[in-house]
């Protein structure tokens, strides 16, 4: 008789942190306005630096030192409140005197002349590299709205557009063609959120139809039993199909950015979503505990409700057989609003993580089939997140089961 395979360890613990981090010093990050400002002053420090020795040079030229004087002194007496002349001396000791003098007087205006050069590059250093800076954000300031206009693209709302004005350079060129692109993006994101939710609304008639008939035969006390466990089969399969076609709809829906927000605190939202699922986990003997704090923000509140109710359903049922537990927890963390459902559970490895975000994607399960759902609550849950401006993060729990962490703006 085969012996039976030891069940799979935890995998380690990731030491990468999933959530990013913003920098310590972001003014020292090598921008290309930096990088202009630091090449535009450099090379005016450089050209400046050259200019200041032609002329030095060309001074020193000028002034000759260390010539000897073009006159000389032969007969009488010379007076000086500058230079240190002896009072009785030959001419000879007079004209060396006057010539050590002289040239100490040259020496002393090329010193100067060069300390006062040096002071005005210094200034004028400043201001190039100041003017290089504003010129240089003058000359970029396109990117920065085309960037600007790029984030609030990757927060699903596609109807954001640079419509850059200014001249028909390359800048322009590139925020037209930006343009173009999210034209085409939001025409064909537009056509499939249309297509589906036709597809899901016209489904949904003949669902409620078949719903309908068998709830009707399934009333009749004269019935077979045969006939019975059919119906209740059928109604189980329909039931399935319904809860698909609303996911769809809620998908389609919630993938655009949030309209009408009102402020809705997630310790509220949390506590009706544990209410819902409160009978299903006291049927599976899982026990739901945490404490919830207020963390109000601004979005739609039945929306919000489906994230925690997604959440907390998924770890209800996808937990131990035997004293299983679900933490919701709820708190204002670095300025934003967390919302945190931790459970036991089966070991999930962390290259799994992403597929479960995936439509009808479940851990170690067939694509359809499954009696847990229907495969889209953690999508659907993504996709909220994502039209609230936040985002939700799913990391493999020590001993088995997962941590779904959800980030809000406040």
């Amino acid at each position: 008789m085969a012996s039976t395979p030891a069940p799979p360890l935890a995998p380690p613990k990731p030491t990468w942190d999933p959530r990013e981090q913003e920098p310590s010093f972001p003014w020292l990050r090598p921008t290309i306005r930096i990088r202009l400002t630091l090449l535009y002053g450099g090379m005016f420090l450089i050209a400046g630096i050259l200019l200041l020795s032609i002329i030095y040079l060309l001074a020193a030229q000028a002034l000759a030192v260390g010539s000897e004087l073009p006159f000389k002194i032969v007969s009488g007496q010379v007076k000086s409140t500058v230079c240190d002349l002896p009072d009785e001396a030959t001419p000879d000791q007079f004209n060396a005197a006057m010539n050590d003098c002289v040239n100490h007087q040259r020496q002393q205006a090329l010193d100067e002349l060069l300390s006062r050069s040096l002071l005005a590059l210094l200034g004028l250093s400043v201001i190039a590299f100041a003017f290089g800076y504003a010129m240089a954000g003058r000359v970029l300031s396109p990117l920065g709205r085309i960037t600007r206009t790029a984030r609030r693209v990757a927060g699903t709302d596609l109807t954001r557009r640079i419509e850059l004005d200014g001249p028909d350079d390359e800048l322009k060129e590139l925020a037209d063609t930006f343009d173009e692109m999210l034209d085409r993006l939001e025409r064909a994101f537009t056509a499939q959120q249309r297509f589906v939710g036709n597809a899901s609304h016209e489904l949904r008639t003949p669902l409620a139809i078949n719903r309908t008939l068998l709830e009707v035969h399934l009333s009749d006390p004269e019935a077979p039993p045969e006939l019975q466990q059919l119906g209740k089969t059928l109604l189980a399969t329909n039931e399935r199909s319904e809860q698909l076609v609303e996911g769809l709809l809620l998908l389609a829906r919630s993938e655009n950015q949030i309209v009408e927000r009102k402020p809705v605190d997630l310790a509220e939202v949390a506590s009706r979503a544990i209410d819902q699922a409160h009978g299903e986990a006291a049927a599976k003997g899982v026990e739901i505990r945490g404490e919830r704090a207020p963390a109000v923000v601004q979005g739609s509140g039945v929306l919000l409700e489906r994230i925690a109710l997604n959440l907390v359903q998924n770890a209800v049922r996808y937990n131990i057989p035997e004293d299983g537990w679900v933490e919701v927890t709820t708190e204002i963390q670095h300025g934003q609003a967390l919302l945190v459902v931790s459970n036991t559970g089966p070991v999930v490895p962390a290259y799994e993580i992403d597929n479960l975000f995936e439509p009808f994607r479940r851990l170690r399960t067939e694509r359809t089939g499954s009696d847990k759902g229907v495969g889209l609550g953690l999508s659907i849950a993504r996709s909220v997140a994502r039209a609230h401006g936040g985002r939700i993060i799913a990391e493999p729990r020590e001993g088995g089961g997962l941590v779904m962490r959800v980030t809000l703006p406040i």
